[in-house]
């Protein structure tokens, strides 16, 4: 799966590079998206030095140095490995409103090209949860509330040690300003997102399903394992 997504990354990158003078790309941090990343992390023919990149989240209140935080994560799993041209980190710090509106000004510079994401245990978008998602936000960047199944993910993926330490609140790109970007590859690995697989390919789009929102868009591809893969579903999870 991993191998399979990064190919196609790729040669997004190269076809593209090929005929314009930069990429703008975002990157979801997160364990599920570390195969993907090794494997684009590889690939050749690829100018990194064309190529922008942001990442999509980052919890509030956690210190700069600590290695939780989604910007670390992706320094050590991405921007520290290959020569991007720019990389630009969320940084919520003491204003995460004033960083919104940085970072969304950062995004308005000129369009978004690809997107590399997840979909979340509970259906989520980013840091985008159900019920509250807001699919047509009129905002690109803003200071979200986290549910507890969301915070309860970060345990179970080994990112913290126990839920009284996730953070309660985070920075996210909307899931308009996602969905804005011209190519989506959504990487869905494990049995823990089966539902939520499930759910975003049959449910009615809409808040209850955040994922469900990736079937408006005109050109993304969802990658699944065997174990993501919603015919996977026993009779009881269905």
């Amino acid at each position: 799966m991993g191998a399979a997504a990064a190919a196609d990354v790729a040669a997004e990158l190269r076809a593209r590079l090929a005929r314009q003078p930069e990429v703008r790309m975002v990157f979801a941090a997160a364990p599920s998206q570390q195969e993907m990343l090794d494997r684009l992390v590889a690939a050749e023919g690829i100018d990194w030095r064309r190529v922008t990149a942001f990442h999509m989240d980052e919890y509030l209140g956690l210190a700069p140095e600590a290695p939780e935080r989604f910007a670390r994560w992706l320094d050590v799993a991405l921007f520290g490995r290959v020569p991007f041209g720019a990389v630009h980190r969320l940084d919520p710090g003491g204003d995460p409103e004033g960083e919104a509106a940085r970072y969304s000004a950062l995004l308005a510079e000129a369009p978004l090209d690809v997107v590399c994401l997840g979909i979340g245990q509970n259906g989520h978008l980013a840091f985008n949860d159900p019920p509250v998602a807001d699919l047509e936000d009129p905002l690109a960047v803003k200071v979200v509330d986290l549910d507890e199944s969301c915070r309860r993910q970060q345990v179970d993926d080994g990112c913290f040690p126990s839920l009284d330490r996730v953070p309660r609140r985070a920075i996210t790109l909307t899931i308009p300003r996602l969905l804005d970007a011209a190519r989506l590859f959504c990487v869905v690995p494990g049995s823990a997102k089966r539902v939520a697989v499930r759910a975003a390919l049959t449910e009615p789009v809409g808040p209850a399903h955040p994922a469900t929102a990736l079937r408006t868009h005109p050109d993304v591809t969802l990658y699944l394992d065997a174990d993501s893969a919603p015919e996977r579903l026993t009779p009881a999870e269905a």
